[in-house]
């Protein structure tokens, strides 16, 4: 079984030194230390999928997804390596305030972070895939057994992995960031993504929809629609969210999710439940593409399986071809 380091204790100022000294955020792991210039690196065009198919022509997964939780306070931003991801998850953690995760099968970014902790219904979430690859910068203690046990691939940002780096330019624990290819030799492929997803031409019916704003109580998403690159432009907490090269954020599709969030039974350093995503269920959603926002249903009958989206009517939903974004919002 794999040691994972884990500290406890408030926000700190860390003073980052060879050794990478010093203390994280409650949930996260000390990491790696720097590249041998102190920085992450800069991101790259990524790697792409080599397109395989079965003898019935159908595309074939060659790997495992590679899942990353991604850190979003104003801290972290701009982050790394979102626009080269396939799916893009949104969901509520302590205080009100908010965490990625990003799904990449068919492209690898040169970096992906800020790098942070993951939470016990990233579990639930990641069963949905053939034994995801799950990279991440520690959980709660109590935690780390699920997690060992979960059937994916656990690759935390502990000292004996050269898959993270820092960046010497940010403050702790906001630098710490994934070197993909140091991880996975190549993308899985397309079919790896057993999301349940359907993608394909736009459904009749909807309403034009200029902008959406989902609010957490201490965040939000907003998504602004932009007629010439066909795409939904990002904020968060209402700034315009870029890479860490200046470009705007632009998913095709977004889907906001309206699930349970319960408490967990862990806790933070100041007791706070971390919330709990029941991403297995049913209920109902909004689907925003081509300017338009169209109500949906969503339905997952077991954690091995995918999410199917449907229309009012009952038939499939499509999303359009390109980045999902799925933001999870609470039921009333």
């Amino acid at each position: 079984m794999r040691q994972r380091t884990h500290i406890r204790g408030g926000a700190v100022r860390v003073l980052l030194t060879a050794a990478m000294a010093g203390a994280l955020a409650a949930g996260c792991t000390s990491g790696p230390g720097p590249d041998q210039d102190g920085r992450a690196p800069a991101p790259a065009t990524p790697t792409r999928a080599p397109e395989t198919r079965d003898p019935g022509g159908e595309p074939t997964a060659t790997g495992s997804v590679l899942a990353v939780k991604v850190d979003n306070v104003g801290a972290a931003r701009p982050q790394t390596g979102l626009d080269a991801a396939d799916v893009v998850y949104a969901e509520p953690v302590e205080g009100g305030l908010s965490r990625l995760m990003a799904l990449y099968a068919t492209r690898l970014p040169a970096a992906v972070g800020p790098v942070r902790s993951a939470r016990e219904s990233d579990l639930e979430l990641l069963r949905q895939f053939d034994r995801p690859t799950l990279a991440f910068s520690g959980a709660q203690h109590k935690l780390l057994p699920l997690i060992d046990r979960a059937p994916l691939r656990a690759e935390p940002a502990d000292e004996s992995s050269d898959a993270y780096g820092r960046d010497a330019d940010r403050p702790a624990p906001h630098n710490l960031f994934l070197h993909p290819a140091r991880l996975l030799p190549a993308p899985a492929g397309r079919a790896a993504l057993t999301t349940g997803f359907r993608y394909g031409d736009a459904p009749a019916g909807g309403r034009p929809t200029a902008s959406r704003t989902v609010r957490y109580p201490a965040a939000s998403f907003g998504f602004t629609w932009s007629p010439e690159r066909d795409r939904w432009l990002v904020s968060l907490d209402g700034t315009p969210a870029t890479t860490s090269d200046g470009e705007r954020l632009a998913p095709a599709t977004v889907v906001v999710q309206h699930v349970r969030v319960r408490d967990s039974a862990f806790h933070d350093f100041l007791g706070n439940a971390s919330p709990y995503v029941e991403s297995v269920g049913s209920g109902s959603a909004e689907v925003l593409r081509d300017g338009r926002s169209l109500a949906a249903r969503w339905k997952r009958g077991a954690a091995a399986d995918g999410t199917a989206f449907t229309a009012e009517d009952g038939t499939p939903m499509n999303f359009a071809k390109g980045q999902v974004w799925v933001v999870f919002a609470a039921t009333e």
